[in-house]
């Protein structure tokens, strides 16, 4: 990563996009304290993050993330998964977590399958859960990081759904994608990153219709948008 700069907005969704390799998941894995970064700064409003000790696990009650891998609990069904942050880190009684996760499961569809565990689940609904499941923290922001990427085609729909009516709600997002009907369509603004850089960055329909960048107007011609 090399002078990346870049705001988001309470409320807006922010879609990156680029080659494979080019530092989206890296930067996301910062912006959630997951990953250390040697120089510049990153601030949550107006509070710089930190990956270590009490500020980072502070932070992640804030910022949700949800990963490509789904990284549910094998072991647990959905509603147990879902409910698990709640009664470990914020202290929630067993009932009041519960009430939560199944109001949570209802909102991702899914209120049928709160005794399944996630072998049990299609890659979606898996993915699904695990929305939830951050979701269940409360946060203020969440990070996507190519959430649809393991998924078989049929399924990525449904979980692209379930994104687009966070952002309707007035989630604010960060998403890393290469789904750019879904970006094309939800995004508030759009960024373009390759080799750890900022190559370009606007507005959907300026960043798809008229690039600016012979760089993004190369990793476009490869992922054109659906309209």
């Amino acid at each position: 990563m090399r002078g990346v700069s870049l705001l988001a907005y309470e409320g807006e969704v922010v879609c990156i996009i680029g080659p494979s390799g080019g530092g989206k998941s890296t930067l996301l894995r910062c912006v959630n304290a997951l990953q250390p970064f040697d120089a510049g700064r990153i601030a949550f409003d107006g509070q710089e993050i930190t990956h270590k000790g009490a500020a980072a696990r502070a932070l992640r009650r804030n910022i949700g993330m949800v990963f490509q891998s789904f990284e549910l609990f094998p072991h647990m069904n959905a509603l147990a998964n879902i409910a698990e942050g709640p009664r470990s880190v914020l202290g929630m009684s067993k009932r009041a977590a519960f009430e939560r996760a199944r109001g949570l499961l209802a909102k991702v569809g899914l209120a049928d399958k709160e005794s399944s565990l996630p072998a049990e689940l299609s890659g979606g609904q898996q993915q699904r859960v695990a929305i939830a499941r951050a979701l269940a923290m409360e946060p203020r922001a969440m990070l996507f990081d190519e959430v649809t990427s393991a998924l078989d085609p049929e399924t990525v729909g449904e979980v692209l759904l379930v994104m687009q009516q966070l952002a309707s709600e007035g989630m604010t997002m960060l998403v890393v994608t290469h789904e750019m009907s879904f970006a094309l369509r939800v995004a508030d603004w759009v960024v373009v990153l390759e080799a750890g850089e900022v190559v370009e960055e606007g507005p959907p329909k300026q960043i798809f219709e008229a690039p600016t960048s012979p760089r993004t107007r190369e990793f476009l011609r490869h992922l054109a948008p659906q309209h």
